[in-house]
């Protein structure tokens, strides 16, 4: 069973006091730059057990009178139809999202920028598209020598060719669809304009990961490298803040390499620097809420290891590069280890082993571990789903949550007149016949009233699961993984 070790309410208190205490230090404007995720961040929620995905806009809610939001989007993600892997949408389908998500909670959406902006048609063609819907666009321009030539980057020519973003509020909150969007160099030409109009203002970071007040080998640093092992960063001790003031703290590489620069142009701008370390830059107080280091340790290990398979499968896919398996591989190695320690992972390879089908397993929030096997009116995955209802429900295994003849019409259906070659129901197919089971049976609706609970469980499959039956799992909150092999040798998989 996983166990809290975050506390999510003292979190909210200490992060809005550190925002308003660097609003004041800079004279009552600030841009922060917002990085992770906004919204669902599941990633933090699963390493830190107790942090809810939402608490950061949740933070925010109590500063929604000071803030205004600008979202960043790269001109380039737009033209390359870049996905957001968790969600499965493009970036600036994801922007459209955030907009909508931002307004539900009563917050200010100020502007759009498109970064890297050279006239990409895509770029042009969504930005036309957010001007339609009534939403101010900027563009932000490829700056040559960025962003070690400093003299030219803050003058005329570099962020002065920038279009300046008109603001209203205190706290401009600068955040992206993903990494890579440049919401920090947003945020840099915004200080040179404001600076130019003689208008006081600051910069400040907001990262949750990693965790400076953490050890540089903790679990949940190590987790957050898994995490962004595609983007090459690396924690390291900042030597800085180091020198400075004779402590250790944790930052990753890229700020690490870039503070010089940012020193120099935060010299060029106002006259002088006002930070030490690219540690004192950030205002992340996720470190001082964690009450149980053993919980959380677990937590990050579990992802760790979730991150390693998903490679695996990624890399199987196409999707992932051998470089990011390998260095995954490494982190495993660090945090010592291996996949033995994810249960689910031995329970569905034998039980694939013993039927000689695809299988799959979860772990219930009382560590049981339930199977479900291939077959010839369900999936591993809808079979697995079943059993694990049953279950935690405490309903007889021998008993029939979804009679075979309300499962055949649908088999006939999709085979005779949708043209699929798999008459087996996926798990979206299987809940919604137990859902119409339980409009007349009451088993079937106690089984359904269980769904709520396997969130968070640990699931694996030996075969790689369709993008139905995946997005089944998001939704439902599980910690999916999968074998990195495909059920059939054919060259083409839906």
């Amino acid at each position: 069973m996983i166990r809290p070790g975050f506390d999510n309410e003292a979190y909210l208190r200490m992060q809005s006091e550190r925002i308003l205490e660097r609003i004041e230090q800079f004279g009552g404007k600030l841009y922060l730059e917002f990085g992770g995720k906004l919204f669902d961040d599941f990633h933090a929620s699963r390493v830190l057990p107790g942090f809810k995905p939402d608490s950061k806009i949740n933070m925010l809610l109590q500063l929604k009178d000071q803030a205004e939001i600008v979202i960043v989007i790269n001109a380039s993600d737009i033209e390359k139809n870049k996905v957001r892997g968790d969600l499965g949408i493009t970036y600036d389908l994801d922007v459209l999202r955030l907009i909508d998500a931002f307004r539900g909670k009563g917050l200010y959406v100020g502007s759009v920028v498109l970064a890297q902006y050279s006239a990409q048609p895509a770029a042009e063609a969504f930005q036309k598209r957010l001007e339609g819907l009534g939403i101010r666009v900027y563009r932000h321009y490829i700056i040559a020598g960025y962003p070690s030539d400093v003299a030219h980057i803050v003058s005329d020519k570099g962020y002065g060719k920038n279009e300046y973003i008109e603001t209203s509020r205190s706290l401009v909150v600068v955040t992206a669809p993903g990494p890579g969007s440049g919401k920090m160099a947003t945020c840099l030409s915004q200080l040179y304009h404001e600076h130019k109009r003689g208008i006081r203002a600051g910069y400040a970071k907001f990262e949750t990961f990693p965790i400076w007040n953490l050890p540089l080998k903790h679990p949940v640093n190590i987790a957050y490298e898994a995490a962004t092992a595609d983007l090459n960063d690396v924690n390291m001790i900042d030597p800085f803040h180091l020198e400075a003031y004779g402590t250790t703290a944790v930052n990753y590489n890229r700020d690490v390499e870039i503070f010089p620069v940012l020193n120099a142009i935060f010299e060029r701008i106002a006259g002088c620097s006002p930070y030490r370390s690219p540690t004192d830059m950030g205002v992340n107080m996720a470190g001082n809420c964690i009450f149980d280091d053993e919980a959380v340790c677990q937590a990050s290990r579990n992802e760790i290891i979730r991150r390693y398979c998903q490679a695996l499968s990624g890399q199987r896919q196409g999707n992932v590069e051998s470089d990011v398996v390998y260095k995954l591989e490494l982190l495993m190695k660090q945090a010592g280890l291996s996949l033995e320690d994810r249960p689910v992972i031995a329970a569905a390879l034998q039980v694939a082993q013993d039927t000689g089908m695809p299988a799959a397993a979860i772990e219930l929030p009382d560590g049981r571990i339930v199977t479900g096997k291939t077959s010839s009116l369900l999936g591993a995955s809808s079979a697995m789903l079943l059993n694990a209802v049953k279950v935690l429900a405490g309903i007889p295994d021998e008993a029939k949550l979804i009679a075979p003849e309300v499962i055949e019409p649908v088999q006939k259906l999709k085979v005779g007149y949708l043209g699929n070659h798999n008459p087996r129901l996926h798990t979206d197919e299987v809940l919604v016949a137990l859902s119409i089971c339980a409009a007349s049976d009451p088993t079937a609706q106690l089984a359904i009233d269980q769904l709520h609970r396997l969130k968070g469980c640990e699931v694996h499959s030996s075969v790689i699961l369709s993008q139905v039956d995946e997005n089944v799992f998001r939704k439902l909150g599980v910690n999916l993984t999968c074998e990195a092999r495909y059920q059939t040798k054919k060259l083409f998989h839906k």
